[in-house]
């Protein structure tokens, strides 16, 4: 069901010293992504799989992949934008376990991130901060107002790409979600996680003409606040601007 793990040979058997898990103890596992309110209202994204989707060979996403911190001022669509989503966090379906298998690996299959984003040029969407409801492949806003742009690009430390992006995500861990399995390894397990997200994203934006900026300087005390994380239990891990590019 994991797509890598460590666990059955590392943890329990050359380190059986290592603190039982949750889980060994048989305690339920947290929920598969976090709770939406019932009185938010879901903004459901177009289906990726009948989404239109440019042709580009993937070695030539590879070679041509670069980070970019200057974006034209195109916005994008909500299909682009969900595309986008759905290659970097997108659920292909829930197991039994249950888990969600997804488009990028986990250790575990834990997934143990949520994505949130600052919206600032998508069509049809209002600027903002919104989370993606992964399971349900829809988004959540959670502060419109004017100011919310700023306020982010300072806990980023005022970095201009967030602030001129089309889009910025920040993928913010929910630490119980990993460490349920993997209570010692499973912070380490969240960062390589991080890399498998951020390059899916890399690699799905040069095939739609945007270009991308992976960006860990940031207040994390800041972000986690403008962001509503506690810091602890859920914290922001990575962030990405992306927009179009220019010319």
């Amino acid at each position: 069901m994991s797509d890598f793990d460590g666990r059955t040979f590392w943890e329990k058997t050359k380190y059986p010293y290592l603190p039982i898990s949750p889980q060994d103890l048989g305690r339920p596992q947290p929920p598969l992504e976090l709770p939406v309110d019932p009185a938010a209202t879901l903004i459901p994204l177009p289906d990726p799989a009948v989404t239109p989707k440019p042709a580009l060979d993937l070695w030539r996403a590879i070679g041509q992949r670069t980070t970019v911190r200057n974006y034209a001022e195109q916005a994008l669509t909500l299909g682009e934008l969900s595309l986008l989503l759905w290659a970097s966090q997108g659920v292909k379906r829930v197991s039994k376990r249950p888990a969600t298998l997804r488009t990028v690996p986990s250790a575990g299959a834990r997934h143990a991130f949520e994505t949130y984003l600052l919206i600032n040029r998508v069509e049809g969407l209002t600027p903002g901060l919104y989370r993606y409801a992964a399971i349900e492949h829809a988004l959540v806003a959670l502060d419109l107002a004017e100011d919310i742009n700023p306020r982010i690009t300072t806990a980023c430390e005022d970095q201009s790409q967030v602030a001129n992006s089309a889009v910025t995500f920040i993928w913010a861990a929910v630490i119980e979600r990993m460490t349920w399995r993997y209570p010692v390894r499973g912070y380490r397990y969240i960062l390589l996680d991080a890399g498998h997200v951020c390059q899916n994203l890399y690699l799905a934006a040069e095939g739609l003409g945007c270009g991308v900026c992976a960006i860990a300087a940031y207040d994390d005390d800041l972000l986690n606040r403008e962001v509503g994380l506690d810091g602890t239990n859920q914290f922001a891990a990575y962030v990405a601007s992306l927009g179009k590019k220019k010319g």
